[in-house]
């Protein structure tokens, strides 16, 4: 079984950056997407930002124009930079990765999340 790494969390003041990782271990073939959700305690969770094959990166309207989402190297790496953060923007922040299975079947793997402070 799969386990998805995120890392790059931690605490940072209101205007400023973070770059989060996302690795899937040895997924670096059949990619079909990924995406990052955030989810605050007592509160639904939010989808964020999704990267998929062939497509243009999308991004939930709170964070457009301020976090860029794209697969590093190597590529079972997906990267979300996140810049001029907001202390609404605090949250846990988990990806999902998603393979193609040999049926031609979508199957996703997830991670544990990692944790962003925005506060001064």
């Amino acid at each position: 079984q799969v386990h998805l790494v995120e890392s790059g969390g931690g605490l940072v003041q209101p205007g400023g950056s973070l770059r989060l990782s996302c690795t899937a271990p040895g997924l670096t073939s059949d990619f079909c997407g990924m995406d990052w959700y955030r989810q605050v305690p007592g509160k639904r969770g939010e989808w964020v930002s999704s990267i998929r094959i062939g497509g243009t990166p999308s991004y939930a309207n709170p964070v457009k124009g301020r976090f860029t989402v794209y697969q590093g190297e190597p590529r079972d790496t997906a990267c979300l930079q996140m810049n001029s953060l907001k202390p609404e923007d605090t949250a846990t922040y988990s990806c999902s990765w998603c393979v193609f299975t040999p049926e031609g079947r979508e199957k996703y793997y997830w991670g544990q999340g990692t944790q962003v402070t925005v506060s001064s």
